[in-house]
């Protein structure tokens, strides 16, 4: 199977005067694998003469197409966005419980909540009625499903992605705007397991990132519904916020629950199963058969699903090295105890140091004061002493302001467009880009500015786990090949783990009073922070990975009678 997929955004034929058409050699041999389109005046591929030489796609300077082979294997797809448009192959399966959606961005997975959650009619390709849909999905556990979403029998609710709207649509207090949609009496119970009891006065116009997550999750969760669809439940939230949403969605007893989710441990503590999505972004998804969280999550850092016996990306692993003996490395920046005063906020900062060529990952709960650290050395917040900081900075913000200016005004050095391929967003204004693209343009400003400490702030933020896990690998290779100091604060407990030489830890209350303690190695960082969570980790014996114990399990009791928090 080769199929043929046309960004017609990109596309650009008064610019280009047609290279595609011109330089296919079936069409030089009088075929007509390529027509101009009458009604838009845009290239049209034809799948089945396309012999996939690939000609089209090297000459057409906008990056507008993409011809992919595919295994006969998949089938035919289960929706198609019109001719040379995007395709998803298969669904994920609804299924009492908690079923995880993990995948790269791009590749489907908002479609088919979207299918499932019944908004789009799968038209399986082209046109097709319900009946030829039930009958695509016959003897599958899917066929039921649909035919109650195309009778209107199931309920279906989404908690979206973008939780920042929503002020833009509702108005009120948290307490206003919950009980409107509290249909199951069970207001009392989340608002305590989500931990926003404090804030239901508040207006929703002045919460936080975080609080805005909590309460989009409470407001789902709330609906009397057959199924729960939830698009990136941990954004904005600390590891304990994320861990306590994880325990909530598993207290919703046999309720058929689908959640996205780019955190691997949060994706791994809280499911009971996992679709595995792969594909060509944009152009196609696949969606795995189901699968057992531990085989699900394996499999897919593995690239290869056994079931399907199919390869779609080569291996992620994770080494488990030896601390970097931080002695060796030369100090790039000392800092003295400090203190800052935020109005009823009070940061007491530890003194300490940061080195050169390593990456120091920043850890603590929300709101003890890790960003107001970063915007100290950034020269953008005042402290009681003056910071005599003898080297130059450049600072990625947590909340990043996008302009109507394009992607290319910006001036982002070549290396750091093919890095986070940004080549094909240039053109695009800033303000019209996706929360993973604005992200991936503002890391990459900020690694192009001339500097020598890097400042990111919650850099995986909207990007999906590939994009993660190669921003990790790519920053500590670019600290120690240019011996350059970078910091980075996140809560994806993996990201940190594995791009971390060092870690500095924050505790305290949160919204009252903040400590940042000194930095310190790896092990002993993670035990500290996780102490305070309440939380173990293991490491899983196939790949490497950090995995969060669940709570009270056997492992659980063991690594805390050991204070062994952190599983090297």
């Amino acid at each position: 199977m080769r199929i043929a997929v046309l960004d017609k955004k990109r596309c650009k034929p008064a610019d280009c005067n047609y290279l595609c058409i011109r330089f296919c050699p079936i069409n030089k041999t009088g075929g007509e694998a390529i027509v101009k389109d009458e009604e838009d005046e845009k290239p049209v591929i034809s799948e089945s003469l396309c012999t996939g030489c690939g000609i089209c796609v090297k000459k057409c300077p906008y990056d507008a197409i993409k011809i992919i082979n595919l295994p006969q294997e998949v089938g035919d797809p289960v929706h198609q966005y019109g001719l040379n448009g995007f395709r998803l192959y298969n669904l994920p399966l609804p299924r009492a419980g908690v079923v995880g959606l993990v995948g790269a961005n791009g590749v489907g997975k908002t479609t088919a909540l979207k299918i499932l959650l019944g908004e789009v009619k799968p038209n399986l390709g082209g046109e097709a009625g319900w009946e030829d849909i039930i009958e695509r999905f016959r003897g599958h556990e899917l066929m039921e499903y649909l035919a109650q979403v195309r009778d209107k029998k199931i309920r279906a609710v989404y908690k979206p992605q973008y939780v920042e709207s929503i002020p833009r649509y509702v108005s009120g207090t948290v307490s206003e705007v919950l009980s409107k949609t509290d249909e199951r009496g069970a207001l009392n119970d989340l608002t305590n397991a989500l931990d926003i009891g404090n804030i239901l006065e508040r207006d929703v116009s002045v919460l936080s990132g975080g609080e805005l997550q909590r309460v989009a999750i409470c407001a789902c969760l709330l609906r009397d519904a057959d199924v729960y669809l939830l698009d990136e439940p941990s954004s904005y939230l600390d590891v304990r916020e994320r861990l306590n949403v994880a325990k909530t969605l598993r207290s919703m007893g046999d309720k058929r629950i689908l959640v996205v989710e780019h955190d691997l441990v949060v994706l791994d503590y809280l499911s009971d199963y996992v679709h595995v999505f792969f594909g060509k972004q944009t152009a196609y998804g696949i969606v795995s058969n189901i699968l057992g969280v531990r085989q699900g999550v394996n499999e897919y850092l593995g690239g290869f699903l056994r079931s399907e016996n199919m390869r779609f990306r080569d291996e992620i692993r994770f080494d488990v090295k030896p601390p970097k003996d931080a002695s060796e490395s030369k100090t790039a920046l000392r800092y003295p105890d400090l203190s800052v005063d935020l109005g009823g906020f009070n940061l007491s900062i530890k003194e300490g140091s940061i080195k050169e060529s390593e990456v120091l990952g920043v850890l603590g709960p929300n709101a003890t004061g890790k960003t107001s650290f970063v915007k100290v050395l950034a020269g953008v917040q005042e402290a009681d002493k003056k910071i005599d900081l003898n080297l130059e900075v450049s600072y990625k913000p947590q909340y990043i302001k996008p302009r109507q200016e394009p992607v290319a005004s910006l001036h982002i050095a070549g290396e750091f467009l093919k890095q986070f391929d940004l080549t094909p967003l240039l053109d695009k204004p800033q303000n019209q880009l996706s929360g993973g693209e604005l992200q991936r343009v503002a890391i990459a400003d900020c690694l192009t500015q001339s500097a020598d400490l890097y400042m990111l702030d919650e850099p995986s933020a909207y990007l999906d786990v590939e994009q993660r896990l190669a921003l990790a690998k790519y920053l500590k290779k670019y600290a120690y090949d240019n011996k350059k100091s970078v910091l980075v604060v996140d809560h994806d407990i993996l990201l940190v783990d594995y791009l971390s030489d060092r870690l500095m830890i924050f505790s305290g209350e949160a919204g009252m009073e903040g400590v940042g303690n000194p930095p310190t190695d790896l092990v002993s960082g993670m035990n500290f922070f996780l102490k305070q969570m309440q939380v173990t980790f293991r490491r899983d014996p196939d790949t490497g990975r950090p995995r969060a114990n669940k709570s009270d399990s056997v492992k659980d009791r063991q690594q805390k009678q050991q204070n062994k928090y952190y599983y090297q």
